[in-house]
């Protein structure tokens, strides 16, 4: 007769969780921590710095990075101040204010709408936030404060009507991203209607603002958004577990004791803000939105949203773009919108190339 002899196995981790570490805190909060998306933020965000100090000593006036540095804490002489703290740096934190809040709220509408083409430039996002600002510019020929406030009324109220339209017992990704190009394309004619009908230099003015710039950026700017992502990022940021856990359907969510609508409906809400103050700020950048959550996947190789990650890869790409528009191209400057947009629309045409042979479209 023989014994059965019972052995006890160690358990083996998921495939692709063997990187991640838990922490727990005194307070019995339990923390996971993925290893190698740690890494990844922490080189996106060396990349963007060493980017906004090379873009900072940058100009008619060059100054050495080691020279930046040491203006930026306090210790450079009088003219290197005035240029960097005064005349370059807002225009920097612009960028990276703007780049970090489209990254995030890109990441975000592919997250809800479980679609890699589900970003505010597909939606609509941004041409609704400029259809607000050229009412400003060719109606009213609006101040700059005004505009902006023009640009994210313009946002709030199509992210609003993309979210109505797309309701149906809840709203879901194929449905969103369908409306939000239907939305995308009234939007678009009616900007070029107010274009056709402005005088000439409102309409001069409102071509600059549309190709997505920022020359003339200063701390009029920095300081709305500044207030405005401090806001936001962690209010994203307490949602993200629910985030996460919607993508295992609505149902398994629910069962989780998960609100899936209210969890959706706080973080397009946010998203549509995030967009709509980076376009008011520096006009429609097109396609950071798109990439930078894509990058930051592959970079990270992690399943999820990658919302840190991508928030630093969309500062580090828009700060990079503004370096090689001023460098790039001669003595002729472009407008950073116009870098992002030819870089963005090829990587476009590579991600639906990928989706159709992977069968997803």
């Amino acid at each position: 007769m023989r014994t059965a002899e019972t052995t006890e196995k160690t358990p083996q981790a998921p495939t692709g969780t063997g990187r991640r570490r838990a922490l727990r805190t005194p307070g019995g909060l339990s923390v996971r921590l993925d290893t190698r998306a740690l890494v990844v933020v922490v080189l996106l965000l060396a990349a963007a710095f060493a980017a906004s100090v090379v873009l900072i000593g940058t100009g008619d006036f060059p100054i050495s990075f080691g020279d930046v540095v040491k203006t930026l804490f306090g210790e450079g002489n009088p003219g290197q101040e005035l240029v960097v703290n005064e005349l370059r740096l807002p225009r920097v934190l612009v960028g990276l204010l703007v780049g970090a809040s489209l990254g995030l709220g890109g990441a975000l509408f592919q997250a809800v709408s479980r679609n890699p083409l589900g970003s505010p430039d597909v939606l609509g996002l941004g041409q609704g936030a400029t259809a607000g600002a050229l009412v400003m510019i060719v109606l009213f020929s609006g101040t700059t404060t005004q505009v902006t406030v023009g640009a994210l009324v313009g946002g709030l109220v199509t992210g609003a009507a993309i979210y109505l339209l797309a309701w149906k017992r809840g709203v879901h990704g194929y449905r969103l991203v369908l409306v939000g190009i239907g939305v995308s394309a009234v939007a678009s004619a009616v900007n070029g209607y107010l274009i056709t009908k402005a005088d000439f230099v409102d309409a001069a003015r409102a071509v600059v603002w549309m190709t997505g710039t920022l020359d003339g950026r200063d701390w009029k700017q920095v300081w709305p958004l500044l207030a405005l992502v401090g806001v936001l990022v962690p209010l994203v940021l307490t949602h993200a577990r629910g985030l996460r856990m919607t993508e295992m359907g609505d149902d398994v969510s629910h069962a989780l004791g998960v609100r899936v609508e209210r969890v959706r409906l706080v973080l397009m809400v946010s998203a549509v803000l995030l967009t709509a103050a980076a376009t008011a700020a520096a006009g429609p950048v097109g396609f950071v939105a798109l990439t930078a959550p894509q990058l930051a996947r592959r970079l990270t190789r992690s399943p999820g949203p990658n919302l840190v990650a991508s928030l630093c890869m969309g500062a580090a790409l828009l700060v990079t773009a503004d370096w090689a528009s001023q460098r790039l191209f001669g003595d002729g400057q472009l407008p950073v919108g116009v870098v992002t947009g030819v870089l963005g629309g090829v990587y476009l045409l590579w991600l639906l190339v990928t989706e159709r042979k992977a069968g997803r479209i």
